[in-house]
């Protein structure tokens, strides 16, 4: 079956070339009672535009999509970052192209020129790769990260407030008794993990416990976490400075029935953290505000804002649930 054309969608609509074009570019000079015919016809017609033809056709030469490429989509954070995004684009009748990159630097590089080649209007990135320095031959994309500063490559950028949250999560539990605070952080390369022991570092000072260092996941989680938790020194208190590294060594803490005895703060919500016994204290960031954030910066610079790169920080809030306020047990 031959793919639908305009043409076809004019003669089911009842109504010109010029006006079926008019509407599949966004244009706003349509009637609305014409506007409606000609959707109810592409629908009907299930006819797709092709982009580059729809682009040389706008004057402004916008595809009206955006990419979005995040850590993992099926992780909470990125899912309510990647909504956020994708509800302030299709106020703009745009739409999202999004892709996970998995901890992948050759991945990052390689979604980054695909959705170039798809010529989209601008880039969402949550960086992976040591280096953004590729991103200058995207030939003048616009790019904004989030979550994560890139590095060689100027882009507005929106994070979270970092160090501040994670000395703020050591200081509670400071303030619970605790002195033996074991550090679990991600990747030593990912600049929030960094931040986060920064964090840790500066409100413990020379009183820092063991530090783990490259714990990505639940199960390398669990497994540190069952590992430092069998030591004869063991950690009376525990900073898990990602969501999936906090669900790794909740379980841990189970399985050893030390929930109820050892405290726990970890950095990112997650779902059902509030229903556990004791629930988690957590850091809690704010994914949507993040992706708004990132977005609106966006659609500014692909419709023209110059000057220099901008930091955008969206503070974090800790949120006392239980894991966090348990006092010190010495044996």
């Amino acid at each position: 079956m031959a793919r639908p054309t305009m043409n076809d969608v004019a003669r089911t609509a009842g109504v010109s070339l010029k006006t079926v074009s008019r509407v599949v570019n966004g244009e706003p000079t349509v009637t609305p009672d014409l506007a409606a015919r000609v959707r109810a016809a592409v629908e009907s017609l299930d006819y797709r535009p092709h982009l580059g033809a729809s682009m040389l056709r706008r004057r402004d030469r916008r595809t009206r999509t955006i990419g979005v490429l995040l850590e993992d989509v099926a992780n909470p954070f990125s899912a309510a970052l990647h909504r956020a995004i994708e509800d302030e684009a299709r106020a703009r009748g745009v739409h999202v192209l999004t892709a996970s990159l998995d901890g992948d630097e050759r991945r990052e590089r390689e979604l980054a020129r695909a959705f170039r080649q798809r010529q989209t209007d601008g880039l969402i990135l949550v960086p992976t790769a040591s280096d953004q320095s590729y991103l200058d031959r995207l030939n003048g994309t616009p790019v904004v990260f989030v979550d994560r500063v890139g590095t060689g490559f100027p882009a507005d950028t929106v994070v979270s407030t970092n160090v501040a949250g994670a000395a703020g999560a050591v200081r509670h539990l400071l303030a619970h008794g605790h002195r033996r605070i074991a550090f679990l952080g991600d990747h030593q390369r990912i600049p929030t993990a960094r931040d986060r022991l920064r964090g840790y570092l500066q409100a413990l000072g020379n009183r820092a416990g063991p530090v783990l260092h490259d714990v990505h996941g639940e199960a390398a989680a669990e497994r540190a976490t069952l590992s430092l938790m069998r030591r004869a020194d063991a950690p009376t208190a525990l900073f898990t400075s990602q969501n999936l590294i906090t669900v790794g060594a909740v379980r841990a803490l189970r399985r050893l029935g030390l929930r109820g005895s050892v405290a726990l703060v970890g950095f990112d919500d997650f779902p059902l953290a509030d229903l556990l016994e004791p629930a988690v204290t957590v850091v809690a960031q704010h994914p949507a505000r993040m992706g708004s954030a990132a977005a609106g910066a966006l659609f500014e610079r692909i419709d023209g804002r110059d000057g220099p790169p901008r930091e955008i920080r969206v503070a974090t809030t800790l949120i006392p649930r239980g894991s966090g306020e348990l006092r010190i047990r010495e044996n």
